[in-house]
């Protein structure tokens, strides 16, 4: 086993779900760069929290523009972060060179990997992504993968339920794993395979995140996004009409990408991952809720419904309708997916009826660090309202502990 430290930069780190997963999994991996910036807020949060873990580790943590400070990022081996989607169309200019808008985060991830060239990058991001935008369903993740294919990477993608996989909540994400082409441990372990082989047999996901078979009838598609198929970035932006599934891979710009099913099988130490798992005995008096009035509000929220709705500003009226949501939530199965707006009177709030005392109540934050894999407490120091916000926004990180251990087999 080699014993070579794997430097990372982390971008868009959050309260560093990235970094903690890469952690567990080997202390090979040191973060030598990271940056965090939420822009429009004086209160830097989520920044605060990453330097209350990591502000002595000899990593340098920037809470500024990545814009400002892409070219101060160090030499790395794996650059990784969960990213914003936006609209990542581009457009040629009167000097005949691509241009994407400005604002667009991919962008300074597409700078980056242009000038330091790391062996290795894994990025997140909402599933979305894939269908991207709603008006020409797939162009912006086309516009990345042709990205990834012109700085010189071939790249596999899945679409992870964590709870599929054991953890214990439900929280449907996009992985994009990139390799730059060459003699790297990566290309050598997928020698002489197919781009079908990749996806369904021994591709970066699938020893971690095993499929079932590909069965008749499942949506799956075969296309090259590279200069036969599409001759440049605008060509993908003004054009892109292909559709990205579950899962896929891209070799020197030909793709294959697939439906599929889970095929992790539990083991007994699993038989735990539930919502009820990871409540605390010892709980505030102020999650819960007792008055009957807030609890039939509560009900409501949850509840199936039609509405008639005027539209703002207009005597347009309309029916709006939405399905019923478990109330209170299922506590012996995994948990829904957690929102930035967790823990707040919502419809997508959990709301539980608590085993100990009989009382209804929502989570606490702790219960929320724990549904993503966080130590209890990680958040510990911030307003409430902004440790419900953070785990909205972070990753499951024992699903970044197992893409890391995969990692470590090609370094």
């Amino acid at each position: 086993m080699s014993e070579k430290v794997i430097s990372v930069v982390e971008l868009f780190a959050g309260v560093g779900g990235f970094r903690h997963g890469l952690e567990i999994a080997s202390e090979r991996f040191e973060t030598l760069w990271s940056n965090q910036w939420e822009p429009g807020i004086k209160n830097q949060f989520a920044f605060d929290c990453y330097e209350s873990h990591y502000g002595n580790s000899g990593s340098i943590n920037v809470n500024e523009d990545i814009a400002t400070v892409q070219d101060d990022i160090p030499e790395h081996d794996l650059l990784v972060g969960g990213f914003p989607c936006q609209d990542y169309s581009v457009a040629a200019t009167n000097a005949k060179g691509i241009t994407g808008k400005k604002g667009v985060l991919w962008w300074n991830i597409d700078h980056i990997i242009d000038r330091k060239r790391p062996q290795f990058v894994l990025l997140e991001n909402v599933d979305r992504l894939l269908r991207s935008p709603s008006a020409q369903r797939g162009r912006d993740f086309g516009i990345i993968l042709r990205c990834l294919h012109d700085q010189g990477y071939d790249a596999e993608w899945r679409v992870i339920n964590a709870a599929e996989y054991g953890e214990i909540q439900r929280r449907r994400r996009v992985f994009i794993f990139a390799s730059k082409r060459g003699n790297n441990g990566y290309e050598k372990s997928l020698r002489g395979s197919g781009l079908r082989d990749i996806v369904n047999k021994n591709g970066f996901f699938t020893s971690a995140f095993p499929i079932k078979d590909a069965f008749k009838g499942e949506k799956e598609s075969e296309f090259a996004i590279d200069g036969t198929g599409y001759p440049d970035l605008v060509s993908i932006s003004d054009r892109f009409a292909e559709n990205f599934y579950r899962a896929g891979s891209m070799k020197e710009g030909k793709i294959y990408t697939r439906d599929y099913s889970s095929a992790w099988e539990p083991e007994e130490d699993n038989a735990s991952k539930t919502l009820r798992s990871i409540l605390v005995e010892d709980v505030d008096e102020k999650y819960f809720v007792d008055d009957e009035k807030d609890i039939e509000k509560w009900k409501f929220m949850k509840g199936p419904k039609k509405l008639v709705r005027k539209k703002r500003g207009t005597d347009f009226e309309y029916l709006y309708s939405e399905g019923g949501i478990p109330f209170p939530d299922v506590l012996d199965s995994p948990s829904r997916t957690i929102l930035t707006s967790e823990g707040s009177t919502n419809r997508s709030s959990h709301f539980i009826l608590d085993p100990a005392t009989g009382r209804y109540r929502i989570l606490t934050p702790v219960e929320c660090e724990r549904l993503n894999g966080f130590p209890s407490g990680w958040t510990e120091g911030m307003a409430e309202r902004n440790r419900y916000f953070a785990m909205g926004n972070s990753l499951v990180v024992p699903l970044i502990t197992k893409m890391g251990t995969q990692i470590l087999k090609y370094c």
